[in-house]
């Protein structure tokens, strides 16, 4: 089986959020399940040139955008097993930013969907599958099927969509668009590409193509509601038969305590004691007080309301009230940065906020964090506290998308569970929730460390969304794999 992931950022080559580390794991976790996946991207100018100086030209040619020839080259490397190819047109993808949200971003990412379909001639690979990721990618399902069905190539392969994030759409001028896209203007209709007088490349993923995917089930069924189905709910319950959602995964290989470049000592789940001499570290480095016995609390994100932090905003003297630190790293909205820096002036050496992006510590804080707050007004999958499980730090998480399903409420009378979460998106629940966490490591150090144990003993690493993705495409397809049979052995008499 032959599948071609497109989209607009994968590790290791260029990242701003959680779109390119799954883009960086599922096609090398595939490949162990026997489907030749590659992927395809734009060869952005900011790439490392540790990575430009390992691509090989493949060719170049013209795509006719409107009435204008615009240059297109496709370079090529393999890493980890994986063949990645790259759009090339310094004009388009030679910023200093991924994304600009300006109006020449459509014209970018309509040249990238276009440049896509056009290449797969020319590298010699028909997918049996284009899997297409968010808004960026939308509209190669709408291009395949409108203008390339003249070819019987193009008319075999077939799409899957994947939503990792559908408040983002992708949102611009039709008419504009158009002069470079070439679609009959029935495309602009409710039933097609418009919404709400506007160009839709995410609606065109969706109503284009073969399965439409979302990075967690919860997610699935949350975005066919009003609530958080940012005006494409209708849309989506219509498409619903087609629409399904597969929880993503991590690369256990990077977050490994085991071995984890980051970190010094290691430590395992059978080993654990050294994470108490990297949470020593953790503070010095941050600025907090050197405290062994108290709870530390951490958060990774982006620093926006999406992410829960008004809810800390509003309660955040509240949680200082208890006996705990704090320690926030991310970049994100201006008002929540201040707050954060703000909070750290006022409560030296019991809040330290990094406000950057910076692996590295990410993985330290992974590590030497006692609990991992994600109070997330919604999280279409969420893989930080998939991490932080990895390391023992224990989940503080609302009950939305794939923090629902990865995120199992302690229950103290069967002792099950492996984190604390609470359903409403309100500040005090959140609050009593945090309360509850600190009381529990406060008072029960022996139940605390069976809950570090069982944390650290979850598998989310990429083999079961693999094979999920892997009967995906064969439904799609169309294909039915045999099972598997084993002979009995026959006894001598």
């Amino acid at each position: 089986m032959k599948v071609l992931f497109v989209a607009s950022e994968c590790v290791p080559f260029v990242k701003t959020g959680g779109l390119a580390d799954v883009l960086g794991s599922l096609p090398i976790a595939l490949h162990k399940e026997n489907v030749d996946a590659r992927v395809i991207l734009p060869k952005y100018r900011i790439i490392d040139q540790y990575w430009v100086n390992r691509m090989e030209h493949v060719c170049h040619f013209n795509i006719l955008m409107g009435s204008q020839q615009v240059f297109c080259g496709i370079d090529t490397l393999e890493d980890n097993g994986v063949r990645y190819y790259f759009v090339d047109n310094l004009a388009m993808f030679g910023g200093e930013q991924v994304y600009t949200g300006d109006e020449q971003e459509g014209f970018r990412y309509a040249f990238f969907c276009r440049a896509v379909l056009e290449a797969l001639p020319r590298i010699d690979f028909f997918p049996d599958v284009l899997h297409c990721n968010d808004w960026q990618t939308g509209l190669i399902p709408c291009l395949l099927r409108a203008q390339y069905g003249i070819d019987e190539r193009y008319r075999a392969v077939r799409t899957v969509f994947t939503i990792h994030n559908l408040r983002y759409q992708g949102l611009f001028s039709f008419e504009r668009m158009n002069r470079v896209l070439g679609l009959n203007s029935g495309y602009f209709s409710p039933d097609n590409l418009e919404f709400y007088g506007l160009m839709s490349f995410m609606k065109g993923g969706i109503v284009y193509s073969d399965r439409v995917t979302t990075v967690s089930p919860n997610y699935a069924e949350e975005i066919r509601t009003e609530y958080f189905g940012e005006h494409l709910d209708g849309l989506l319950r219509h498409r619903q038969s087609i629409l399904s959602g597969i929880l993503n995964g991590i690369d256990v290989t990077v977050y490994n305590p085991s071995d984890d470049r980051f970190i010094e000592p290691h430590f395992s789940k059978t080993a654990p004691a050294n994470k108490q001499i990297l949470k020593k570290q953790l503070q010095e480095e941050c600025g907090l007080q050197v405290r062994d016995g108290v709870p530390l609390i951490a958060l990774i994100s982006r620093l926006t309301s999406q992410k829960g932090l008004d809810l800390i905003e509003r309660v955040l003297d509240d949680i200082m009230r208890m006996d705990v630190q704090l320690l926030f790293l991310g970049k994100g909205d201006a008002h929540y940065e201040q707050l954060l820096c703000d909070a750290q002036a006022r409560y030296g050496g019991r809040i330290a906020t990094r406000i950057e992006l910076n692996e590295a510590l990410a993985h330290r804080i992974y590590a030497g964090a006692d609990m991992f707050l994600m109070p997330s007004q919604f999280e279409p999958c969420g893989l930080s506290q998939l991490i932080a499980l990895r390391y023992g730090t224990i989940p503080i998480v609302r009950e939305t998308g794939g923090l629902k399903d990865s995120i199992i409420p302690y229950n103290m009378y069967s002792d099950t569970g492996n984190g604390f979460s609470f359903t409403n998106y309100n500040a005090h629940e959140m609050l009593y929730t945090i309360e509850q966490a600190v009381r529990y490591y406060y008072d029960d150090k022996v139940m605390w460390k069976r809950l570090q144990k069982r944390a650290m003993s979850c598998d989310f690493s990429w083999k079961a969304s693999a094979k999920a993705y892997v009967k995906l495409y064969t439904n799609t397809l169309g294909i039915t794999i045999p099972k598997k049979t084993t002979k009995k052995k026959e006894e001598n008499g």
